[in-house]
């Protein structure tokens, strides 16, 4: 009787620990699985270092926005839970990203960000980032394969979010110019929490093209943002 009590005792224990590490092993499983999505669509490796290319302010070079630097700082974040290590240089920043993923925040309109222009011109004949100008409508608009996407400052804004890999590269470059340091802000805070939903959405995460609609600027700052449309056939010119 005894004997039979302590056989179930022990039976039960080790179906117990068998239960509890099976259940361990699959959120485990999960967990990665979330981890290497995330990893995918930003493009980036597990202990890999990151190059952050930072903006100025707009027609105040060798300085940068408050936004921009907290842009960068979500990044960083970013890259921290991907077990990644961060270099950043500025938007003078000249050569190749090589295998680092490179993340380039800011537009180039002013000459806030030289490189973004560059990248620009050289990827996505099919994008067109208008000048301020606050005689014109389409002033800081961005215009994509003929359609343009206007500024409203401070109300409705929109960021061009872009990855690709040039030819030179081992390691993608991921793009954000916004029309303002805020709408940089929020495509950034919107994709981190996003992605997967995004992901979803795209035929390929290896490469796209996505603009980040931010609305209601006035009462929620950066934390409105939402895709407005994914745009990479026309941006890379296909």
């Amino acid at each position: 009787m005894i004997q039979s009590v302590l056989a179930n005792i022990a039976i039960g224990l080790v179906t117990s620990l068998l239960g509890g590490g099976f259940v361990w092993l699959r959120e485990r499983a999960k967990r990665a699985r979330a981890v290497n999505k995330r990893a995918a669509f930003f493009g980036v490796r597990p202990g890999q270092t990151c190059l952050m290319v930072l903006g100025n302010k707009h027609n105040a070079p060798g300085t940068a926005h408050h936004r921009d630097v907290r842009a960068m700082l979500e990044l960083a974040m970013l890259a921290a839970e991907l077990d990644c290590h961060v270099s950043l240089e500025s938007g003078d920043f000249r050569g190749g990203n090589g295998d680092r993923t490179e993340f380039c925040v800011g537009g180039p309109t002013g000459g806030a960000n030289v490189r973004t222009g560059g990248h620009l011109a050289a990827h996505m004949p099919g994008v067109v980032i208008h000048p301020y100008d606050g005689t014109r409508a389409d002033s800081a608009a961005i215009e994509v394969g003929g359609e343009k996407f206007l500024f409203d400052k401070g109300n409705q804004e929109y960021a061009l979010v872009a990855k690709f890999t040039p030819v030179e590269s081992a390691c993608p470059v991921f793009l954000v110019a916004g029309q303002t340091p805020v709408a940089n802000l929020a495509a950034i805070h919107f994709l981190r929490r996003e992605y997967a939903r995004v992901a979803g959405q795209l035929p390929s995460v290896e490469r796209f093209c996505l603009l980040i609609k931010v609305s209601g600027i006035g009462t929620y700052e950066f934390h409105r943002a939402e895709l407005e449309r994914e745009v990479t056939a026309a941006a890379f010119g296909e």
